[in-house]
């Protein structure tokens, strides 16, 4: 059986507010979004939707991972990694060096 793969996305809503999720399919995703079934409650009455970022992950456990650390950054990173001023990969990187030097100091 051949792996899932998962990709990470931002959707911008109407509101100028920016929306982290992760799925298989992301344009079906999107779709589900802005018709409303299976919609997450965030995004009710905040349409119409753009999406501004996608990207591969891996499997669930990894998005998943990346999904947490994303929706805790501050809207200024999301809007930096939005607009390819930073990678996906740069603050993966970033996040395991301050896990680390956490984990080091006790």
């Amino acid at each position: 059986m051949p792996d899932i793969e998962y990709s990470l996305y931002i959707i911008r809503c109407a509101d100028g507010s920016l929306y982290t999720g992760i799925a298989t399919d992301v344009a079906r995703r999107l779709q589900e979004h802005e018709s409303g079934s299976r919609s997450a409650k965030y995004l009710r009455g905040r349409r119409p939707l753009k999406l501004e970022f996608q990207e591969r992950i891996g499997d669930r456990s990894a998005a998943s991972r990346v999904e947490y650390c994303v929706k805790n950054l501050g809207k200024s990173v999301k809007e930096a990694l939005v607009a390819g001023r930073i990678t996906l990969a740069e603050l993966r990187k970033e996040n395991s060096q301050h896990q680390a030097s956490g984990a080091a100091g006790g």
